[in-house]
């Protein structure tokens, strides 16, 4: 089988939907299974709902009527017939969402999040294969949650390998195309969770697992794997080919056109990942296979901005020992900080990390009890694989460095722009 991946941006309105049913067409759909995400920024949309509803906004309504509209101008787009059975689906499924929103007692944030975030596939996936249907492209809609299990960590769940590995071999029917959805898994009692924002793709790469599948092609907006954001850099480069441990490497840096997870499963069964556009599906794309570590050899860029660069030194001068570097790493795991950059000296510890959860006044505190602790907030990290001089230059220009650190292939840099 072949996995497909299609993101947000490629079903943010109808015309994208009839654009994934071209592609289709064009590179063919018989033993195919799709991993679609929620379309556009529903995510965002969600998210917004859920902020509401926290808050006990007045504004709680309105935001899910705005997500409502949002899909029936895309149904209105697609469908002539308005009697056509995906509108009572679609219906059913806003129902249940604000069923939810009456009805939950649960005040955990991140569970919440959960149920309410995953309406965004639910639907996308929903609407695409009665679309698909519609244009007489057979297909068998999945519920993602009855193969993926995992975990209770919401919103960043932890996948079952054992249990969706026979589950996804058992139910998972070949010689169809199969649509179903990113992101989402559930857990033991079956309430929803989520692989972490961009799962998407790590869904891919588990269902590619565990069907043995024959490649995973992720498509976007873009031509393929870039060696720099086109956003941040001029004359970005197109990537031919990348190894499976090159890619690792960037994604554990941040590069986000292939998400950190994704990789190691495919990597355990060699099942090459291709990144190619879905406005030219025709075009080869990137390859991230066994081969060449990189082709063309160029330095790669990659930018993580709204960082946090935190300096912990000691109270009575006193060497920075194995016992607080542990401490302190605990502490981090407790609040749930990403470490992106680890640099110690005698009596110091610098770290840049991403406060993901808005954790960081709490952790402050508690660091404060021990250490004197410095920290300068919404800074970037620069990290260049493959350096040479003009690139570090290149990053430099016009901001203010606070730290630099060298390994053999490796430099980062954390700056902040200078006014």
């Amino acid at each position: 089988m072949r996995i497909f991946k299609f993101g947000g941006a490629s079903v943010k309105d109808a015309d994208g939907i009839k654009n994934v049913y071209n592609v289709l067409q064009q590179v063919g759909y018989e033993d195919v299974l799709l991993v679609v995400s929620a379309m556009g920024k529903t995510t965002n949309a969600l998210e917004a709902v859920i902020k509401n509803y926290f808050e006990k906004s007045p504004e709680l309504q309105s935001s899910v009527q705005d997500v409502k509209k949002y899909h029936n101008q895309i149904l209105l787009d697609l469908f002539e017939d308005d009697k056509n059975a995906v509108f009572s689906a679609i219906n059913s499924l806003f129902s249940d969402l604000e069923s939810f929103l009456k009805n939950n007692k649960s005040p955990n944030y991140n569970f919440v999040y959960d149920q309410i975030v995953s309406f965004g596939e639910i639907i996308s996936t929903t609407i695409i294969s009665h679309y698909f249907n519609y244009r007489d492209l057979k297909n068998q809609w999945l519920d993602v949650r009855n193969f993926i299990k995992t975990d209770t960590t919401y919103r960043d769940a932890i996948v079952d390998w054992d249990q969706t590995q026979k589950l996804i071999s058992k139910n998972v029917k070949k010689k169809v195309l199969n649509i179903t959805q990113g992101f989402l898994g559930s857990d033991e009692n079956n309430f929803t969770t989520t692989l972490g924002r961009e799962g998407s793709d790590y869904t891919a790469a588990i269902f590619a697992y565990c069907l043995n599948a024959e490649s995973v092609t992720i498509w976007k907006d873009v031509p393929g794997v870039m060696n720099a954001d086109p956003r941040y850099f001029e004359n970005a480069t197109l990537l031919n080919q990348i190894s499976y441990r090159e890619a690792i490497e960037l994604a554990f840096y941040g590069a986000t056109v292939i998400h950190p997870k994704t990789l190691q499963p495919l990597q355990r069964k060699e099942i090459p990942l291709f990144v190619k556009s879905f406005l030219n599906p025709s075009l080869p794309g990137t390859s991230v296979s066994k081969g060449a570590d990189l082709e063309p050899h160029l330095p790669c860029f990659i930018v993580k901005r709204d960082q946090l660069l935190i300096s912990l030194s000691s109270i009575d001068f006193s060497f920075i020992m194995e016992e607080n570097i542990s401490e302190i790493f605990g502490l981090f795991h407790q609040y749930k900080m990403k470490v992106s950059l680890i640099q110690n000296s005698a009596i110091s510890f610098s770290v840049c990390i991403e406060d993901k959860f808005g954790n960081f006044n709490e952790l402050k505190n508690i660091l404060s009890k021990k250490f004197k602790v410095s920290y300068n907030e919404n800074v970037s990290l620069y990290t260049i694989r493959h350096f040479n001089k003009d690139a570090s230059k290149l990053v430099e220009n016009g901001k203010e460095v606070l730290l630099k650190q060298v390994s053999r292939e490796t430099m980062q840099i954390v700056t902040k722009d200078v006014n």
